[in-house]
């Protein structure tokens, strides 16, 4: 099982670092763009790149959301991300949501390819995983019900 588990690993490792992801270009005159090329806001650091800005998040956990979440966690994030401190293939998940803001979280997990060509804490987090994180396809729904499970993983009640 463990072998298998190894392979498979390898293999998703081998496959996302094959991307043929676009880069994008920028302006010349080094001016930044009000808004991307892609019709998402420009890039900020605080938030990363793609479309989440300023998402409202309640001080209390949505259960529901954060029930959906597990089931997001289990079919698509289980396999490379542990809910501990501790590495797997990608970085562990504990206190992810103290780390980072849910506009950067929610811009990562949805906007991998672009994060990762843009942003210098995505950029660390690939140096020190080795491995590319292939892109979910999650829908905004499916991003947000993960980030709420991600902090109920984090302790939020």
């Amino acid at each position: 099982m463990k072998k298998m588990f190894l392979i498979l690993s390898l293999a998703v490792g081998l496959y996302a670092c094959s991307g043929n992801a676009a880069k994008q270009e920028t302006p010349t005159n080094g001016s930044t763009p009000a808004t991307a090329e892609s019709g998402n806001p420009s890039y900020d650091p605080e938030r990363g790149a793609g479309k989440f800005k300023d998402v409202a998040v309640s001080p209390t956990l949505d259960t529901k959301m954060a029930d959906a979440g597990l089931k997001v966690y289990e079919v698509k994030c289980a396999s490379c991300h542990k809910l501990t401190d501790e590495k797997l293939v990608g970085p562990g998940w504990k206190d992810v949501t103290k780390r980072h803001k849910a506009d950067w979280i929610l811009n990562f997990v949805t906007n991998t390819d672009e994060m990762l060509e843009k942003d210098s804490k995505a950029q660390a987090m690939l140096e020190l995983c080795l491995v590319r994180m292939p892109n979910q396809n999650l829908s905004d729904e499916e991003a947000r019900n993960a980030y709420e499970y991600m902090r109920k993983n984090d302790g939020v009640k």
